[in-house]
């Protein structure tokens, strides 16, 4: 396993995850701010980021071991753009390597959540 549990079958975890597939049917972006504040952490600080990244990397690596893109291509920081952790763990769960381009490989991802997540009428 590349992240150790911490967050795995909580509350935290499924309010999480509800609030990325939530930003993924409507082809949007949520924050490392917003996901602190949908569980109750503060919304700055390092300590807040790691956590949050934590969290996001435990879903994401359980939608790679379903088949599916990692969820947490539409989670990004102020700038919009993801935290060099959703660069980590794609290097860790073997999708990405060092030499690629991390920002077409990271559109490319977020463009698969986009796909799969979307609204069908």
């Amino acid at each position: 396993m590349v992240v150790a549990d911490k967050y795995r079958c909580t509350g935290e975890y499924f309010l999480v995850f509800c609030e990325l597939v939530k930003a993924a049917r409507h082809r949007g972006t949520v924050t490392y701010q917003e996901v602190a504040d949908v569980v109750g952490m503060p919304t700055v600080g390092a300590h807040m980021g790691k956590e949050v990244g934590h969290l996001c990397g435990e879903i994401s690596e359980d939608e790679h071991k379903l088949g599916r893109p990692m969820l947490s291509a539409v989670v990004v920081g102020v700038d919009g753009t993801p935290g060099d952790g959703f660069f980590k763990l794609a290097e860790d769960l073997g999708k990405l390597a060092g030499g690629d381009d991390r920002v077409r490989f990271w559109r490319e991802e977020q463009s698969a959540v986009y796909k799969l997540w979307q609204r069908r009428f």
